[in-house]
């Protein structure tokens, strides 16, 4: 019984690096050289729901350490973000997220709009805003920030 239960520990113990990371990389690199965009947009969705659930994680790291599930609740919730058959990712982004963005943004492209391109104004904007940051200005002679 000692080796049995150290074998399902050794794969439980690399079932998460599988499932989060290893899976989802090899998945969006086949997504990136497909035509389709719809898997595109679940890997896409995927990595933004992952880096905010590990940003969290690491934040609440002090209370999760008394919940002895944890491991395997987030193992269960990320398998429902990464398998093709739920497509949770995409379900949470659609759902949430994108609404979060219109309230903040204004608006968001139209499901139909592709155009990676076109910019919304909000967008240039701000991008404006930043590069004004980073380039010195010029004050007679010489350079200030």
């Amino acid at each position: 019984m000692g080796k049995l239960w150290t074998f399902i520990t050794q794969v439980h113990s690399l079932s998460g690096p599988g499932l989060t990371l290893l899976y989802p990389l090899y998945a969006s690199v086949i997504a990136m050289e497909s035509t389709s965009k719809l898997d595109d947009e679940q890997w896409l969705a995927y990595w933004i729901l992952f880096s905010f659930l590990s940003l969290m994680e690491m934040l609440l790291q002090p209370i999760l350490e008394w919940i002895p599930i944890w491991y395997d609740v987030k193992l269960l919730f990320v398998a429902w973000l990464v398998l093709p058959q739920f497509q949770g990712a995409a379900f949470l982004y659609e759902r949430f997220v994108r609404e979060q963005i219109k309230k903040y943004r204004g608006t968001v492209r139209d499901d139909h709009d592709h155009d990676h391109h076109h910019k919304p104004p909000i967008a240039n904007k701000g991008k404006t805003k930043f590069v004004q940051f980073i380039i010195p200005k010029k004050v007679g002679d010489s350079f200030t920030i």
